[in-house]
């Protein structure tokens, strides 16, 4: 199956009208894991900028008032924290927090670890500026504003870690923005370690399977039912169930193991292997952990954690505005759809989200009560090629229908979707569970990303009745996504729905 040559040589047979919209693979210049330790950054020096206000208040309202007793040193209730002694601190806790390893992309510990790390930090900052204190001989800075600063930044830093760390457990509780993980090796270790993986939520892993090691495939010490293949299946096991990353858990060659790492770099998943296997290609890694089992890292791929919380504020904000905005047509559309025929006002289908995910979709009703019953009886009439299923005049669809379909008005409820988290504003269209099950192998790679209201494929080739060119269209969003590129689609987009080419 071709993915996406023909998108970047420009336009083809069977575009919509316009130019197209062109993809360009952009090179990132800035590395993905530095993006993610910049963003933890940031968001301390945040709050230790919250803290000291709330700690020039504090010295405000009871350490200036009890310096009115004689009893009180001077030097307790002099002046404020200057300035320069405040981005001395800042720049001391950062660079220490990075020292113990908190801004690494992937958490070192447990909770309690990360906490007594965090106390700890915030502590040898407040020490470190202490001693800025005194090798400069600024007596007029208050020192009870130097101890403020120090608690009320340290207690708030283990407030906002200790909150952002019960918020992902309840997310993984519930199977959100888990990473999918496969181990290699069949032996006790392999099976203790999946085990730990699988019983402990809190890691954030779904446990897929065993992979067997290469030369190890004779004697297993896991169940029969969990080994999923050999590794000459990777790339398989990778579409099919999402894999995020292998832990290699039994020793094999060190040719292997390299390549396994250059599949991995083609595939954009992780590779660690249990600390002390293969310390001639992890002589500079660090020791980290996964539970309370020591790994190292082989390879680290490319990650979007910056770009998709932004893509996902940028979604949260448009969808509210745009809820806002057509809230009073959404209410007369209510009124057409229930006066027009028999039925509900909305259709909830359950589509296939990212990963695999079903969720239940949102739309005004559009067709008759028994759409999908009558489909049976009009599949010989399909007018798209593969699995899809489309008729320009489809006897199902009602009079108010037709002209929601046509200026794409029916998917306005989609936007409560988008604030869910389900979808995006552009994505691919998601489908439905039956399309799915006949997906080939590459398919998959569409359901890599949130699904959304509009993508290439709509603004492209609406009118195209190729599914290669479809599955093409969404793979190539897929494989290079940017900002520009949805600004693009989206621009693109309004054009389709004031020329009403929807059907």
């Amino acid at each position: 199956m071709a993915t996406s040559e023909y998108i970047r040589k420009g336009s083809s047979p069977g575009t919509a009208k316009g130019s197209p919209v062109n993809v360009k693979t952009h090179r990132r210049i800035t590395s993905p894991a530095l993006l993610t330790s910049a963003l933890m950054m940031a968001t301390d020096v945040l709050v230790v900028l919250v803290a000291f206000a709330a700690a020039l208040l504090i010295h405000a309202m009871l350490i200036s008032r009890v310096a009115l007793f004689r009893e009180v040193p001077l030097e307790m209730s002099s002046g404020p924290l200057d300035v320069i002694y405040l981005v001395w601190f800042l720049l001391a806790l950062v660079v220490v927090s990075r020292r113990y390893g908190l801004y690494n992309a992937i958490p070192s510990g447990g909770g309690a670890h990360e906490l007594r790390l965090t106390a700890q930090a915030g502590l040898t900052a407040g020490l470190l500026l202490c001693g800025g204190l005194y090798l400069t001989h600024h007596d007029h800075v208050s020192r009870a504003m130097v101890i403020l600063l120090t608690s009320v930044a340290t207690v708030s830093l283990c407030i906002r870690r200790a909150t952002g760390r019960l918020s992902r457990y309840r997310q993984y509780e519930q199977g959100i923005e888990t990473r999918n993980i496969v181990i290699l090796g069949t032996n006790y270790l392999s099976n203790a370690l999946g085990n730990h993986i699988a019983g402990d939520y809190r890691l954030g892993y779904q446990f897929r399977g065993f992979i067997t090691a290469p030369g190890c495939q004779d004697h297993h010490d896991v169940l029969p039912e969990q080994i999923l293949g050999g590794p000459e299946i990777l790339r398989q096991l990778t579409r099919q169930h999402f894999i995020d990353e292998l832990v290699i858990a039994q020793p094999c060659s060190t040719e292997e193991v390299i390549r396994l790492v250059e599949e991995a770099r083609d595939l954009g998943i992780d590779i660690r292997a249990i600390s002390g296997f293969f310390s001639e290609l992890s002589q500079n890694a660090s020791i980290e952990y996964l539970g309370v089992y020591p790994v190292v890292s082989l390879h680290r791929s490319d990650s979007r954690t910056i770009a998709l919380f932004v893509k996902r504020l940028v979604d949260i904000s448009l969808s509210l505005a745009a809820l806002i905005a057509v809230f009073p047509l959404m209410v007369i559309i209510a009124a057409m759809v229930r006066l027009d025929s028999d039925g509900p006002i909305f259709y909830v289908s359950e589509r296939i989200g990212k990963r695999g995910r079903v969720f239940p979709c949102m739309k005004f009703r559009t067709m008759v009560r028994d759409a999908e019953v009558k489909k049976k009886d009009l599949a010989a009439l399909n007018e798209r090629d593969g699995i899809l299923f489309k008729l320009s005049n489809d006897p199902r669809v009602t009079r108010v229908g037709k002209f929601l379909r046509k200026y794409s008005l029916d998917e306005l409820p989609q936007f409560f979707n988008v604030l869910r988290g389900e979808m995006s504003i552009v994505g691919p269209r998601p489908p439905i569970a039956s399309e799915v099950a006949k997906y080939d192998l590459e398919h998959f790679r569409r359901l890599e990303v949130l699904p959304g209201l509009t993508g290439l494929w709509q603004v492209q080739s609406r009118q195209d009745s190729s599914f290669a060119k479809y599955i093409a269209l969404d793979t190539a969003y897929v494989e290079n996504w940017s900002f520009w590129l949805d600004l693009k689609i989206l621009l693109r987009t309004a054009e389709v729905v004031i020329r009403g080419t929807g059907t």
